[in-house]
């Protein structure tokens, strides 16, 4: 359990994360963007717990950042508006074309 959240919990936020992006592809979301839609799954989901996921998602390689024109250090932008698009791996992912344990319920 991390932070109040379980393991099945944690899966299904990721794995709809995914999804969200998905719809997308290949444009991108902005983080605040991706909670309010994981807020009707996940009403008590908190944004330091989707902030956690991104960058567990960005770590694997599903998930990345992109940077706008207009940002002068991407380091420096407050991560609600921030922006994440899904890469090709992701969308295997997504996809179910190739199957990672850690998101498998």
């Amino acid at each position: 359990m991390a932070n109040g959240r379980d393991t099945r919990e944690i899966k299904r936020i990721r794995n709809e994360t995914l999804v969200a992006l998905k719809v997308l592809y290949p444009a991108a979301l902005q983080a605040e963007q991706i909670l309010r839609s994981l807020l009707a799954l996940f009403p008590t989901l908190e944004f330091d717990a989707l902030k956690r996921d991104l960058h567990y998602l960005s770590e694997k390689g599903y998930v990345e950042r992109v940077a706008t024109e207009d940002e002068r250090d991407k380091a420096l932008t407050p991560w609600r508006r921030r922006w994440f698009r899904l890469t090709p791996l992701g969308m295997e992912v997504a996809d179910h074309c190739i199957h990672d344990p850690a998101l498998e319920e």
